[in-house]
């Protein structure tokens, strides 16, 4: 357990900030899914139990001092890895991916579970060779770290989560010392020599997806047909939206997976650019309280952490409303506490109690 006097160092701004994106959240889930079953706020009560389960999880995750889950990496790292091959023997499979462990009460999505894993077992791998990341070997060493979960999740199939990873590896890379022309290298071998293995292994309509992205008139009805109604969405919200419970697109199911991949383009018709405005700058201030958080952190570990958070944040950020928008291609990336979506609901609110716990430890308290 932790001290009272630790709580002099607890950041409230990024919990409440947290929190009100959890709520925002919770008013556009109850939008897009008013009319989708016989009870119109099924999936806002059950989104609402896994903010109670995070907001344990939180208090839980800050009660045990973070430099435990260093010695536990190893551990950790292990137990990430079994799960992930479990899921493709076990795993219930949906829409062609196979990504959920069904406990009975809840499925476990272990992808999700991977990325604060890896955030954990990186930020200790890198700190064991801090000072020393200029060297060509250690930086392969953290590739071959990541590349056995990310190949696991890749054969789910989800690419999407897959790219989560490089975006976290690189981050915590960059700023762990590793040197800048070693990562442009790396950066340019990987698309000239995995781009091409990487088409060759992807789904059909992996590769669709792809396609469409540059032109979604080329498939309206099936491969492009998220896209298109996406951008109407958005784009019908103008300014200040139709209102809630008023998106034609939303409301006559136009829109497909509304209430999950592309919650952002329900936020965008309902509520209108100045809707989706203020949540884009509660994104921008949570993410900025991790990285304060990072420069105050007492040891590597910690600030790795922080970083690892942030970078995954804002990857996800940046992909799920880039394809709401039709700048990035669709990936099935869920928007951070706004997709209905237990695991990913869960796991991001366990990443912020990981950083809170940072902040929380971050000067040794003299008593």
């Amino acid at each position: 357990m932790f001290e009272r006097k630790l709580w002099r160092n607890f950041d409230y701004p990024l919990l409440f900030i947290t929190l009100a994106i959890c709520a925002y959240g919770l008013v556009i889930i109850s939008s897009a899914t008013y009319t989708s079953s016989a009870d119109p706020f099924f999936f806002v009560r059950r989104q609402l139990i896994w903010v109670g389960v995070g907001l344990l999880g939180i208090f839980l995750i800050i009660s045990i001092d973070y430099s435990n889950f260093s010695r536990l990496s190893r551990y950790l790292y292990v137990g990430n890895i079994i799960l992930l091959i479990l899921v493709l023997f076990i795993g219930r499979e949906t829409a062609g991916s196979q990504r959920w462990i069904d406990l009975g009460f809840f499925l476990l999505q272990p992808s999700e579970v991977a990325k604060l894993i890896v955030i954990i077992t990186l930020a200790r791998f890198l700190e064991l060779r801090e000072g020393d990341m200029d060297r060509v070997l250690n930086l392969f060493l953290a590739f071959v770290h990541i590349s056995v979960p990310m190949f696991l999740i890749f054969l789910q199939p989800d690419l999407g989560t897959s790219l989560v990873f490089l975006a976290i590896l690189f981050s915590m890379l960059f700023l762990a010392g590793a040197k800048i022309k070693h990562l442009i290298l790396t950066i340019a071998t990987g698309v000239m020599v995995g781009g091409p293995l990487l088409w060759m292994n992807l789904k059909e309509y992996q590769k669709m997806r792809l396609v469409v992205f540059t032109n979604p008139e080329l498939d309206p009805l099936n491969y492009g047909y998220q896209i298109i109604q996406s951008v109407i969405a958005v784009g019908s919200g103008q300014l200040w939206g139709k209102g809630l419970y008023q998106g034609s697109q939303n409301m006559y199911d136009f829109l497909p997976a509304q209430h999950t991949d592309f919650i952002f383009s329900v936020l965008g018709e309902e509520l209108g650019f100045v809707g989706a405005a203020f949540l884009i700058l509660l994104y921008l201030l949570l993410i900025y309280r991790i990285l304060k958080i990072s420069t105050s952190s007492k040891d590597t570990f910690g600030f790795l952490i922080c970083v690892g958070v942030a970078s995954m944040f804002l990857f996800q950020v940046l992909v799920n409303i880039g394809m709401a928008v039709s700048i990035m291609p669709v990936t099935g990336l869920p928007l951070p506490f706004m997709s209905y979506g237990g695991s990913s609901l869960l796991v991001n609110l366990l990443a912020v109690g990981l950083v809170l716990n940072v902040g929380l430890r971050r000067h040794k308290i003299m008593f």
